[in-house]
């Protein structure tokens, strides 16, 4: 299964980086409150070059999509959004505001590029808030965000109609929070379209 899920990780310099990434949860012999990862990132990519760098990082379930969106297209400062995860090295920062975290260590490298494999151990994981409930404008502005990461991959008539169609749940099922996040990334989509 997939998660997806925003991850944090730190530089060598102590910059914190906020980005989604969609994990894939793996068994572990250490129970459910501490599951295994396969990360795949691409190459170039600030969360692949800390990971690489440290081995570092806190992955987050979280439900909201505004966060999401703006994660997918950069514009989010994430120092005020973080606290250090007690006990462990300074390079796992978690969200003050999620549902659930889990700090990891990656104990394996491989993959070829320009996507690297890293497979990761749960070190420590947390409850922050219960989760609220399912909505479709949120999961479609998930949709709508991954799309936008891939504009180097895909041609952005593609990127553009998955966005149309995203678009149709969360003008139906959204809040103010899921419209500003579509408007958010449809900006982003139509400024690398022109460029």
């Amino acid at each position: 299964m997939i998660l997806e899920s925003l991850i944090t990780t730190v530089d060598a310099d102590g910059n914190v980086n906020l980005a989604p990434l969609g994990p894939i949860v793996v068994p572990s012999d250490a129970g459910e409150d501490r599951p295994g990862f396969l990360l795949r990132p691409y190459e170039g990519s600030r969360t692949c070059s800390n990971l690489l760098s440290t081995g570092h990082g806190v992955i987050h379930v979280v439900d909201d999509a505004l966060l999401v969106a703006r994660t997918a297209i950069g514009k989010v400062d994430a120092v005020p959004l973080v606290q250090p995860v007690d006990g462990l090295e300074v390079s796992h920062v978690r969200l003050k505001d999620c549902h659930r975290w889990f700090a990891i260590r990656v104990t394996e490298y491989g993959g070829e590029t320009p996507r690297h494999e890293m497979v990761a151990e749960c070190l420590r994981s947390g409850l922050v808030r219960p989760f609220f409930g399912f909505n479709r404008a949120k999961h479609a502005v998930i949709e709508a965000a991954v799309a936008a990461t891939r504009l180097h991959l895909l041609p952005a008539e593609e990127v553009q109609e998955e966005i149309r169609r995203a678009e149709i749940a969360i003008d139906k099922t959204g809040g103010p929070d899921e419209l500003e996040a579509l408007r958010l990334i449809q900006q982003h989509v139509q400024k690398f379209a022109n460029s």
